[in-house]
């Protein structure tokens, strides 16, 4: 039986592989600005609580679980939407800070949600929603197959890395690494080496 994966740690992965093993199979963790930032925000949802206003019922801090992909966590918050007397739809929102990203890394996380919600009540969820701190709106999320698809593949991929128990070399990429509150222990301009993390990957599982 695989051990669990977090929800968050995808996100971490679809960032930076080596940030995703320093975190999983060093366990290391350092806040900066833009992590508490991100903590914050949470704090609004971070409370187990119910609402419901019209058709539509709120849960936040929602465990989630798929026993299929071994993967756990907790959804900020789920909506679930009833139409007249049908059943209820689920529809997970994801908070975070900032603004939306050129990489999919928090589609993927909200994507793997759906994925836990839909086992865990046998039912299709087509969409969800990511709500960013700076610009205080919601971007729509279709959970389309070629989402589906690179969240199963980045699952696979982080379990491919945890197999392995070794954590990738540096790859010093300035925008993300000086976003990254793990820059001073990681040390990619020192360390990094321009080493594609996919030919690394498929090394190291080739070698175990």
């Amino acid at each position: 039986m695989n051990e669990t994966l977090y929800l968050s740690r995808l996100q971490h992965y679809l960032y930076c592989p080596r940030q995703f093993a320093l975190i999983e199979l060093e366990g290391v963790w350092v806040e900066n600005r833009f992590t508490a930032e991100g903590q914050v925000l949470h704090q609004k949802v971070n409370e187990r609580e119910q609402v419901r206003r019209g058709n539509i019922r709120t849960v936040s801090a929602l465990p989630l679980a798929s026993e299929s992909l071994g993967i756990e966590g907790i959804a900020d918050v789920v909506e679930f939407h009833r139409d007249d007397d049908g059943p209820e739809s689920a529809f997970p929102i994801e908070y975070k800070r900032g603004k939306p990203k050129s990489h999919r890394a928090d589609e993927v996380q909200l994507c793997a949600q759906a994925l836990c919600l839909e086992e865990m009540l046998g039912q299709s969820i087509s969409a969800g929603a990511l709500f960013y701190g700076e610009t205080r709106r919601r971007q729509d999320v279709t959970f389309d197959q070629a989402l589906r698809d690179l969240t199963l593949q980045a699952i696979d991929e982080c379990r491919a890395i945890i197999s392995t128990g070794q954590t990738p070399a540096p790859i010093y990429e300035p925008r993300k690494c000086r976003g990254c509150s793990l820059m001073d222990i990681c040390q990619p301009q020192s360390l990094g080496r321009h080493v594609h993390v996919a030919d690394w990957l498929a090394r190291q599982v080739k070698e175990d």
